[in-house]
C-alpha cells in the first residue's frame, strides 16, 4: 500500500503478491516500487500507475529489496541466505549472486554510490564490495537483528536488536553511538538531518529521541498493532509530488488497482 508521507493518506494499492509482503521501497524519484514477498518473488511496478512491470522468481521467500540510485538494478535477500542483483533491463537473464551469509536475510541495502552492499541476517552485519563480489568486514551483535536502516548523510548505518538502537559507519562497521530503548524495537530511522530518530515496538509505542543527546522527546501509542516500520521525512516530497502532479492516474479510488 502506498501512502503520503506527511499525512498518511492512502494513495494506491499493489496487488499481486500470493504471499505475505516483507519488504518494500520506491527508487530515488518515486515513479517505480519494488516489493518482496513470501510468494518465492521480488516484483517491480509502476508507481504512478499502478501497473506490475517485472516478476522475479527466488528459492524462497524475499525480506528485502532495495533500487540502485539510477534505478538500473534491484538488490534482494532472503531466506535462502543469498544476496541477487538484477539487470532490470534484462529481467529474463540470472543475476548476479553473493553468498556467504549463514542465516536467512532480513535486509539487504546499497550505500549511496552504489559501490557496496549492506546486508543483515540474524545476528550479522555485513559489508559488501560490489565489483568484487566478496565480504568486506562482518560486524556480530549480541541478539537477533529486527531492522536495519542506511542514512547516506553522514554514512550513518542504524541496526535495532533488541532494545538497542545502535548507530554505526556505514563504511566501516564501527560503532558511533547507542541508546537502550524501554522495550524491544522492531523498527528505527534517523532523521536526515540528523537532529531526531524515531523508534516502535513490542509495547505498542512510537517513541522520538534526540540524535545527539539520546534523550527522550516523546511517545505515542500504537493503538492498532505493534510499530513494525517508522520512517521519519522519507520520500515526503516525492510523494506528494508524484500525488499532486499525477492525480488522475495515481491509483483509482478503490484498491482495485492493479499494482
Amino acid at each position: 500500500m502506498l501512502r503520503q508521507g506527511d499525512t498518511g493518506d492512502w494513495i494506491g494499492t499493489f496487488l499481486g503478491h500470493k504471499g505475505a509482503v516483507w519488504g518494500a521501497t520506491l527508487n530515488k524519484d518515486a515513479t517505480k516500487a519494488a516489493t518482496a514477498a513470501a510468494d518465492f518473488t521480488a516484483k517491480v511496478w509502476d508507481a504512478v500507475s499502478g501497473d506490475e512491470l517485472i516478476t522475479l522468481a527466488h528459492k524462497h521467500i524475499v525480506k528485502s529489496v532495495d533500487f540502485t540510485q539510477d534505478s538500473d538494478y534491484l538488490l534482494t535477500g532472503g531466506q535462502d541466505k543469498l544476496l541477487r542483483i538484477y539487470d532490470l533491463s534484462k529481467p529474463e537473464a540470472e543475476p548476479q549472486v553473493i553468498s556467504g551469509h549463514t542465516s536467512g536475510i532480513k535486509k539487504a541495502l546499497w550505500s549511496s554510490d552504489d559501490k557496496q552492499i549492506l546486508s543483515a541476517d540474524d545476528k550479522t552485519v555485513r559489508l559488501w564490495d560490489r565489483n568484487t563480489m566478496t565480504e568486506v568486514k562482518a560486524l556480530n551483535v549480541a541478539m537477533s537483528v529486527s531492522s536495519m536502516e542506511y542514512v547516506p548523510e553522514g554514512q550513518i548505518l542504524v541496526i535495532t536488536y533488541g532494545k538497542t538502537i545502535a548507530f554505526h559507519s556505514a563504511e566501516t562497521l564501527e560503532q558511533i553511538k547507542s541508546f537502550e530503548a524501554p522495550a524491544t524495537i522492531n523498527s528505527a530511522s534517523l532523521h536526515p538531518e540528523k537532529e531526531c530518530l524515531v523508534a516502535g515496538g513490542e509495547d505498542f509505542k512510537l517513541y522520538k529521541y534526540d540524535y545527539n543527546t539520546g534523550e527522550e522527546l516523546e511517545e505515542e501509542n500504537a493503538e492498532a498493532a505493534k510499530a513494525r516500520t517508522t520512517l521519519p521525512g522519507t520520500a515526503e516530497e516525492e510523494l506528494e509530488d508524484l500525488a499532486s502532479e499525477n492525480s488522475d492516474s495515481v491509483y483509482s479510488s478503490t484498491p482495485e488497482v492493479k499494482a
